[in-house]
């Protein structure tokens, strides 16, 4: 059980939880994708929301490498200021995600 309760040993914790998570929310918008590309070949009705989780894959990819980066880093200066940009990045592909899901449940079509 660890008992270090310094800042640095929490940063790194967010670091592998972010990379984990958004490694996984990748998994997920590429199911969505398959799901909602079967559905606009059955009926023949286009969407977005397809093209909005491509890019929210793009957004948690690049959260997942930015995280790996932070991890790796050796240098205490660079691991919170790419840790503080992968944050950022997770947490506008979480945004993103709640939009698409959002048109998804309301039949919203976007541009």
């Amino acid at each position: 059980m660890r008992t270090d309760h310094s800042p640095e040993s929490l940063d790194e914790d967010l670091s592998v939880h972010m990379f984990a998570v958004s490694a996984t929310m990748v998994g997920v918008c590429l199911t969505g994708i398959g799901l909602i590309r079967l559905v606009i070949s059955i009926r023949g009705v286009e969407t977005m929301i397809d093209d909005m989780l491509a890019l929210d894959a793009l957004l948690f990819i690049t959260s997942a490498l930015l995280s790996h980066w932070a991890i790796r880093s050796r240098k205490r200066g660079r691991l919170h200021r790419v840790e503080s940009i992968a944050e950022k990045v997770f947490i506008a592909a979480m945004i993103l995600m709640g939009a698409a899901c959002l048109a998804l449940v309301y039949g919203i079509q976007f541009l």
